[in-house]
């Protein structure tokens, strides 16, 4: 067993309500446009008056898709939306597993091994005023664009621990991805 610790990397996430499905989905898109290894033909996806990268495939669409549903129904039902102006916390993760082949005395098999993890740390903002709609939108906007850009300097500068891919199946691994709603203490 590999003793080394798979790199994780934190994107913080803001957002309201009307807009965390798709800011989720678009840094997820973009996380997965990276990681993602076959062969795929680039479509981009506006967010927030941002062109992101998209992943045209069905299961990573519908994997996004659950999972995110999943994360702000946790928030939801975490705590009361209405009684907070802002504080509302979730996380995401997504992990990328490679198959090991197992050796041992009596027994044969293949064990996943995490390669790397991307957490997304998601803090819900509930804007009350038109003015207020202004500040956090802009600021939306400015997570998005800081987030996009610490995927692509990220995955362009940390490659060293990617696995050699050694399959010709159209993605070797589904990525895993848990969902954990935080309860915040502002």
């Amino acid at each position: 067993m590999d003793p080394r610790r798979a790199p994780e990397y934190i994107i913080e996430v803001f957002a309201d309500p009307t807009s965390v499905r798709e800011v989720i989905r678009g840094i997820l898109h973009t996380i997965f446009f990276h990681r993602f290894f076959p062969s795929i033909i680039p479509k981009t996806r506006d967010v927030l008056e941002m062109t992101l990268p998209y992943v045209e495939n069905v299961e990573i669409e519908t994997l996004i898709d659950q999972r995110t549903a999943a994360l702000v129904r946790e928030i939801d039902t975490s705590s009361d939306l209405g009684a907070r102006n802002t504080g509302v916390r979730g996380q995401m993760a997504v992990q990328f597993f490679e198959k090991k082949r197992r050796k041992a005395w009596f027994t044969k098999g293949e064990e996943e091994v995490c390669w790397e993890q991307w957490t997304l740390d998601v803090t819900l903002a509930t804007p009350r005023t038109e003015s207020e709609r202004a500040k956090v939108r802009s600021a939306m906007e400015a997570m998005l664009l800081k987030a996009a850009m610490k995927i692509v300097t990220t995955v362009s500068m940390e490659k060293d621990h990617i696995p050699p891919i050694t399959t010709s199946e159209a993605n070797p691994d589904m990525p895993d991805t848990w969902v954990q709603a935080l309860n915040s203490s502002d």
